[in-house]
Formats: structure tokens, C-alpha cells, sequence
């Protein structure tokens, strides 16, 4: 699995689960997604963007990554084209990182509908900004290995069927959920989290700091 790690420009706080799942993974920043190296005392592979919105100043070890320029009035966001490099390189993995939060609403709204895009197409991906994860759904069973206490919600893309959800609060059986119903929001991690969906987009995402160690 070749894993790849890009850089956005939402919130990005550091954490040891953070710092574990990025490690291993090849870099790649997008724009002002760059200030985030320093944050992660990592050096990306390459910086791509227009550079509109990169920082004024760079610790010396950031202004030496390789750049790829593109200009400015084009057809995809620099956090799409850096995630097509890493595609185009064999990634079978993402990690978003920064996906979530910043000044740009509509980014982050993007970035949740690319990672969709990109797991039905069956790259693994992983948004995250240290505090808050989000992972695409299958159609499949899948666990997911979060404390007792976290708290997660399932966002519906679409109309949901077939939606179960075990090893938490308020847990579901093969349920249907409306396009934009809230029914699925606010949960909590009690046991071993498993969610089962049939048919429909959803992601769900989780706030692992929420939840109790131990």
C-alpha cells in the first residue's frame, strides 16, 4: 500500500494518534497547507498550488521543498490537484490532514465530498484535523477502534437504507434515514463501534479526544 499524506489548509492540531497515522506516509502540501510541516516537524516531498495563500514566512528547511505552480484561475482546488499527484504517483491511501475548519467553508464541505468520491473508488482515506476524523463509509460491515465515550455522527450524502449502528449510545437496526435528517448526529462510542450500510453516501465523523482511555 503505497500511503500518501496531504497537507490542507483547514485546522490541524497535533496529536499522538495523528502523529501515528501520518507516520510512514509520503508528503505532499497543498498551498497554505505547508504552515502545517512545521506543526508535524515533518518535510514534505513537494509543495504544489497557486501559492495565493502561502505564509510570507518559511523556516529555511520548508522554503528548499520542491514546487509545482499552477496558476491561479484553473479548474480544481490545490488541495484536489495535490491529492490527483499523489494518485497519479500509486497512492492507495490519503490521509487529508487539515481537511476540516479554516477560513473556507466550501473547501471543507469539497474535501468531505472528494474523500466519498475517492473511496468508491477504492482509495483509503482518512480526513482529519487532530481533534475531529472522518472516514467514508462502505457498503460493507467495518469497526472502528475508538474509546468509550467518543463522540461520532453519521453525515448522509444522500437518502440512507440499511444503516445499523452497534456499540454505542442510541444504536440502529437496518434503518432508513432521510436526506438531511439529525437522526444520526451526536452519538457515543459504547464498546466496540460497528456500523453497517447498505445503500447511500455517509461518512462518519468522530471527535477521538472526546473520548475515555483506558
Amino acid at each position: 500500500m503505497s500511503r500518501y499524506t496531504i497537507l490542507l489548509g483547514g485546522e490541524l492540531v497535533r496529536t499522538p494518534a495523528l502523529d501515528r497515522q501520518i507516520a510512514g506516509t509520503r508528503i505532499v502540501a497543498a498551498d497554505s497547507g505547508i504552515r502545517h510541516a512545521e506543526t508535524l516537524g515533518i518535510v514534505p516531498e513537494l509543495w504544489v498550488g497557486d501559492f495565493d495563500s502561502a505564509p510570507p514566512v518559511l523556516p529555511e528547511r520548508l522554503k528548499a521543498v520542491p514546487k509545482r505552480k499552477f496558476p491561479s484561475d484553473k479548474d480544481s482546488t490545490d488541495g484536489e490537484l495535490a491529492v490527483d499527484i499523489a494518485l497519479e504517483q500509486g497512492a492507495t491511501a490519503l490521509v487529508l490532514a487539515g481537511a476540516f475548519g479554516g477560513a473556507r467553508a466550501d473547501h471543507a464541505f469539497l474535501h468531505l465530498a472528494l474523500a466519498l468520491r475517492l473511496a468508491e473508488a477504492g482509495i483509503d482515506v482518512l480526513l482529519t484535523s487532530g481533534t475531529q476524523e472522518g472516514r467514508p463509509l462502505p457498503h460493507a460491515a467495518v469497526t472502528f477502534d475508538y474509546a468509550e465515550g467518543t463522540l461520532f455522527s453519521i453525515l448522509g450524502f444522500s437518502e440512507l437504507a440499511g444503516l445499523t449502528v452497534r456499540g454505542a449510545k442510541w444504536e440502529l437496526a437496518g434503518v432508513e434515514v432521510p436526506f438531511g435528517s439529525s437522526l444520526t448526529m451526536s452519538n457515543e462510542v459504547r464498546g466496540t463501534l460497528g456500523v453497517e450500510l447498505a445503500q447511500g453516501r455517509a461518512m462518519l465523523v468522530a471527535h477521538p479526544l472526546t473520548g475515555k482511555e483506558g
